[in-house]
């Protein structure tokens, strides 16, 4: 039998189990549309704070204020759905019940096919409030957050499936990412994401993939892997030894949309072929191009600064490519770097 297989998830059918973790500045919608187009069968938006979106909705373009507000085409692309993602959950994080609700009801106009719960994040100022990876600290809240979310679903979402992501723990004395995902399971969740690393690791040392496997076999529902994929092998590798329904490919997608197709074809066929120079730093460019229409030329010049460096890591002249790009400004800086590549 494939390793790469379809999935479900609670209703939701996907064809393949190759998917795009969130991660904050760097997926956004476009990069999630080019990851799409290569393979991905389902991405997640980088995590979005729920207390400022059902307090301020008309900054991403929604609630009754939206048409006459000034909204940041940047807000905007936080929970929306890139041009060619066919299936898309929108991740949400916060530490208080009420506050996941408001915010996922809010999201009804966008019909996502998910909704994720982030209880994983280890970023300082999502924890400074609670949310995030400082939800291990307190398991029966991530049940309470579950239900809310749960409950936003069946009354406004058409009952999309909530899912979740979680840490294996806040630090090495307190590993409880199976009571974690226990209580998520037993409040409606219909996936469990787990990153097998600390909060206190941060995204240092290596992920305890054994953790994975441990957690497949006490959950009835589908567990997606997440943590040190870099290449194909590592997805096989992954897949089979952990026995999980998903791999997440997260730092190793960064400017790598090609992960995916690479991916699936070393899963069915077992061999896969490595993208050439011209092909990464072309579908750079179009990354670039397709951006500056969503969120304008001058700011998407700037964030592809660092998608810019992602696109390039790894490949011979790049450091000379990236020591150009972080100075770019204008599109037509960037045709000046790519054609003295």
């Amino acid at each position: 039998m494939s390793l790469y297989r379809p999935i479900q998830i609670g209703g939701l059918e996907l064809s393949g189990n190759l998917f795009l973790a969130p991660v904050a500045g760097y997926f956004d919608p476009v990069f999630r549309s080019l990851c799409a187009e290569q393979g991905a069968n389902f991405s997640f938006t980088e995590l979005v704070s729920a207390e400022a979106l059902y307090r301020k909705p008309e900054h991403y373009g929604l609630g009754e204020n939206a048409a006459a507000a000034h909204i940041s085409p940047a807000a905007v692309c936080l929970v929306s759905r890139g041009e060619n993602e066919r299936r898309y959950a929108i991740q949400l994080f916060g530490a208080e019940p009420q506050a996941l609700f408001r915010a996922a009801v809010l999201l009804a106009p966008l019909r996502p096919d998910a909704l994720d719960i982030n209880a994983g994040c280890p970023v300082p100022k999502v924890v400074k409030n609670g949310a995030g990876s400082a939800l291990m600290k307190n398991p029966a809240a991530i049940g309470r957050i579950v239900e809310a979310a749960i409950r936003a679903s069946r009354e406004s979402l058409g009952g999309i499936p909530v899912t979740i992501k979680i840490r294996s723990g806040w630090d090495s004395s307190s590993i409880n990412y199976a009571e974690c995902a226990r209580i998520a399971v037993e409040a409606g969740a219909a996936m469990v994401s787990l990153h097998p690393r600390t909060r206190s690791q941060n995204y240092g040392g290596t992920s305890d993939w054994s953790c994975i496997a441990d957690l497949v076999s006490r959950l009835r529902v589908p567990v997606a892997g997440s943590g040190d994929l870099y290449t194909p092998e590592d997805a096989r590798r992954m897949l089979g030894e952990t026995g999980c329904a998903a791999v997440m490919f997260a730092r190793g997608a960064m400017g790598n949309p090609f992960i995916f197709s690479a991916a699936r074809s070393l899963l069915e066929s077992g061999t896969w072929e490595p993208v050439p120079f011209s092909a990464r730093i072309s579908t750079a460019f179009r990354h670039l191009e397709m951006l500056a229409a969503v969120i304008g030329e001058r700011t998407a010049c700037l964030e592809m600064r660092k998608q810019f460096c992602a696109y390039t890591k790894g490949l011979e002249g790049g450091a000379a490519l990236r020591e150009q790009a972080v100075h770019a400004q204008t599109i037509a800086d960037y045709r000046r770097i790519i054609a003295g590549a």
